[in-house]
């Protein structure tokens, strides 16, 4: 898997240090390759007939955006600087930058002039931001946002924290960023990532080998064409070769549950798939998905699991070689006798999702036997709670893990040995000794019910092909993601639904 690195502020500002100081290539050398890289995306954009007014901090961001002003300038693009940032602040380079500006009677305004122009650059504030945004700055963000020009921001939207995406109390609404040698963390988490429009990751010279050792180990994909990589299909193979899938979903009234999911891991390759659900799913899964092997339990009768039940389940298990559980289960007793029963014999790579990791999050005998050193075996395990359902997990309130879902994600998997895929509007998917994966598919239209199963059945599907529980979670995750920009692609936001998504899968295969 080929994956980019997304970076903190401090590792970001390390590895410039590092470039500077550890191998000779000047900070405006540096200064001058960034302005270049933003001037390429807006000659590229929108062309030569425009009228541009940068808006310059007083630090090497703003020296970035004059820079910019500079080489618009030279190439006979009308363009102005508004100076927002502190005179008596300004850093070497960005001072170095100005008197040249000033040199070359480019315009230069104290304060903003006007917002009167077809493009604004964004470089009040880079990635260093630690404080709210107030005074004439905020000002100077407002009247961008209030403008109706385009808006390019200069390595990260001003107002947008670079290590986890919140609001400074105000933010620039770009429509395009220009970020440079590395994605950072605040452009992809959000709601940072709300106001980075499109994000044109621009390298400027900094060596690989500078951030070898200043990196956390977050990663992501980028470009799904060289990334997204189904299992290899063998064209002696037969249905077992591709893997059997195990399915233990479904209670009465949620056989929607168990359908999603099993039809999600057959379109994703799995060779065969047997579902152990309530009776009353019987009829409508044969019907819609006859290929599937159904087993069946009495979800009206006694709450634990009779011997004929424990017996089904059980064969079911022997066949598989992939078991997952728990969407639509319910948490009521039986759902419980039935993942107890599961547990106490499964050895297989298992995904637990939705209902079951609920009841886990009720017993911690149960979820004790997913600790390191009390599995049964070493097969893969991953879990893949929603930030609800991991909140239950962690047993702590959901807020608490969105101030820091990194750390986490990373602190949960250091206890349990699984790969977790956290899901939300950027799922991360972690497991110990793993570099964390910061998910950059999919949409707010995903948000709907049924996407978890399909998720779910995804991920199976990818497990009875041969992937790794690692593998199988991050890939599984991205093509989950970029079925769900197909299918928006297609209609609407307000149009998807999870069989949709499942649809979209087929649809990403052809590209």
């Amino acid at each position: 898997m080929l994956m980019e690195y997304v970076l903190t502020s401090a590792e970001m500002k390390a590895s410039d240090t590092a470039a500077i100081e550890e191998y000779g290539i000047g900070a405006l050398v540096l200064m001058e390759r960034a302005a270049l890289q933003t001037v390429s995306v807006i000659l590229d954009r929108y062309g030569t007939d425009i009228y541009v007014g940068v808006m310059a901090g007083s630090g090497n961001n703003g020296g970035d955006g004059i820079a910019v002003a500079r080489i618009l300038r030279e190439q006979g693009i009308r363009a102005e600087i508004n100076m927002i940032g502190e005179q008596s602040k300004l850093s070497p380079e960005a001072a170095a930058q100005l008197e040249t500006a000033r040199k070359l009677n480019i315009p230069i305004h104290y304060g903003v002039e006007h917002t009167l122009y077809d493009v604004i650059v964004d470089a009040i504030f880079g990635i260093g931001i630690t404080r709210n945004i107030e005074g004439k700055y905020r000002k100077a963000v407002e009247a961008v946002n209030a403008s109706r020009a385009k808006v390019v921001a200069v390595d990260i939207p001003s107002g947008v924290h670079t290590d986890d995406g919140s609001i400074m109390g105000c933010a620039v609404k770009a429509d395009i960023t220009v970020t440079f040698a590395y994605r950072k963390l605040g452009l992809m988490l959000y709601p940072g990532a709300s106001c980075a429009g499109e994000v044109v990751c621009a390298p400027i010279g900094i060596p690989g080998a500078v951030t070898a050792n200043k990196r956390s180990g977050v990663v992501t994909f980028t470009d799904w064409k060289k990334d997204l990589h189904f299992p290899a299909r063998s064209r002696s193979g037969n249905k077992g070769t591709f893997g059997k899938v195990l399915l233990v979903a479904g209670s009465r009234n949620m056989g929607g549950a168990c359908y999603l999911s099993a039809l999600s891991a057959f379109r994703t390759g799995a060779g065969m798939v047997r579902i152990f659900t309530a009776a009353q799913n019987r009829e409508g899964l044969l019907k819609k998905l006859p290929e599937a092997i159904v087993d069946t339990y009495d979800d009206n009768a006694d709450p634990g699991i009779t011997p004929e039940e424990s017996a089904a389940l059980l064969s079911g298990l022997e066949w598989a070689d992939i078991v997952a559980v728990g969407p639509g289960i319910s948490m009521s007793a039986k759902a419980k006798a039935i993942l107890e029963t599961l547990l106490s014999q499964c050895c297989q790579p298992m995904v637990v999702d939705a209902d079951a990791l609920n009841l886990l999050s009720q017993d911690e005998a149960l979820l004790r036997l997913f600790a390191y050193g009390s599995r049964r075996s070493d097969s893969d395990v991953i879990f893949t709670p929603h930030l609800g359902e991991f909140a239950r997990l962690m047993q702590c309130p959901v807020s608490e893990i969105r101030r820091d879902m990194i750390a986490s994600c990373k602190a949960f998997t250091r206890k349990y040995d699984v790969a977790l895929v956290c899901k939300d509007a950027r799922t991360l998917v972690a497991k110990r000794g793993k570099l964390t994966y910061l998910n950059s598919s999919g949409n707010d239209g995903m948000a709907t019910a049924g996407s978890g199963d399909v998720l779910t059945g995804i991920i199976a599907g990818l497990l009875a092909q041969g992937y790794s529980g690692f593998e199988a979670a991050v890939m599984g995750t991205y093509a989950h993601g970029l079925a769900g920009d197909f299918a928006r692609h297609k209609t609407s936001a307000y149009y998807i639904m999870a069989q949709d998504i499942i649809k979209a899968l087929g649809d990403i295969e052809k590209e």
